[in-house]
């Protein structure tokens, strides 16, 4: 399919040379939900880009404005620029001062020695869109005001942690899926309803006994003691269970009577016919390790061993507020799911499609 006939495809009617009424409430929807997607996306990365001052002002406007500044004459702090309205209507460019009662000081731009009083009512503030890419590479450099922040070190560790509980969590859910949809014995519905039942309770019940097991086991802060315990999923259970139920028992006994072993088996029948619930689980995983914040927050207390999620944490405290590096490496640790979603959304349709159905 071309890019012709994708334009074909997107611009199709059903009326006959116009627009039918139905064409227009299917673009609307169309046009509103994409908004209602991206828009919160695309104003967090605009304001990623702002100056520490319009967030603090809380400035409504989507593009990083910021007031133009000139450089003092005396050698000062850069002067802010004003756009003067006189009487005439007549406006020029001023740099600002200071403030002299209900009056400002003011000279025109190119002629500092001139400093001339204007009432501030006729002063409107020069602005321009000035994004501020430092934002991003300051955090991520190590220079930021905020010392203790290691960009890299953090996304080390998140990136450790994400792939390693994705690979046992696909391992031991998928076995736990195969015993449970291919081997017949006694108790297996029942144990399979009681991994279900477990969805029914919430995390936060069992934060304090799994605390508990991490610290007698000594993995207090550890990266393993994040992992670790988040490895078995009931979701992942149910998933990769409900999709190998699909899968022909006929396959499996032809393995057996060729002598295959059940690792065999499991490596090279199970596992490549399930790969869309795979892909399913492996994108769900990531989310949820990647962007876990509670779990690591108990079991981690040094910032050597920090995940990205709680390494953004320090940018927020008491005394400081650095809004503006915060929403940069938030839109940052978007980045590897947004990826990972991308590679993997092919197999997404297909494995919840086919996920229950026998």
């Amino acid at each position: 399919m071309g890019m012709g006939d994708v334009i074909r495809f997107l611009t199709r009617t059903r009326g006959r040379g116009r627009l039918h009424w139905s064409d227009w409430l299917t673009y609307a929807y169309l046009v509103l939900s994409l908004l209602v997607v991206l828009l919160p996306i695309t104003w967090m990365f605009l304001s990623s880009v702002k100056s520490p001052a319009s967030l603090v002002e809380n400035d409504p406007r989507i593009l990083p404005y910021t007031q133009l500044t000139v450089p003092s004459p005396t050698g000062g702090r850069d002067q802010n620029v004003f756009v003067h309205t006189r009487a005439d209507g007549s406006t020029v460019e001023v740099a600002f001062v200071g403030p002299r009662g209900i009056n400002a000081r003011v000279y025109e731009l190119g002629k500092p020695d001139t400093v001339f009083e204007v009432p501030r009512g006729s002063l409107a503030r020069k602005e321009i869109v000035d994004p501020r890419w430092e934002n991003y590479t300051e955090p991520t450099l190590g220079s930021t005001q905020s010392r203790t922040f290691n960009f890299l070190r953090y996304f080390w560790n998140s990136t450790f942690v994400t792939v390693m509980a994705t690979l046992l969590t696909l391992i031991v859910n998928a076995m736990a899926g195969f015993a449970l949809s291919k081997y017949k014995f006694r108790g297996r519905d029942a144990m399979a309803l009681t991994i279900v039942a477990t969805l029914l309770i919430p995390p936060t019940v069992i934060l304090v006994p799994l605390f508990m097991t991490v610290s007698s086991l000594g993995m207090l802060n550890s990266l393993w003691g994040v992992i670790i315990p988040t490895i078995a999923t009931p979701t992942g259970v149910f998933l990769l269970r409900q999709y190998m139920l699909t899968i022909p028992d006929e396959l499996l006994e032809a393995a057996r009577m060729d002598a295959a072993s059940e690792w065999k088996i499991f490596w090279r029948i199970i596992l490549p016919l399930a790969l869309p619930a795979l892909s399913v689980l492996a994108i769900l995983s990531v989310m949820w390790r990647w962007n876990d914040f509670m779990w690591p927050l108990i079991v981690l207390t040094q910032s050597e061993v920090f995940t990205l999620q709680l390494g953004l944490s320090t940018f927020k405290g008491e005394l400081n507020d650095n809004m503006h590096y915060l929403l940069a490496m938030t839109v940052l640790t978007l980045l590897p799911v947004t990826l990972v979603f991308v590679f993997l959304q092919k197999h997404i349709t297909s494995g919840i499609a086919n996920t229950g159905l026998k």
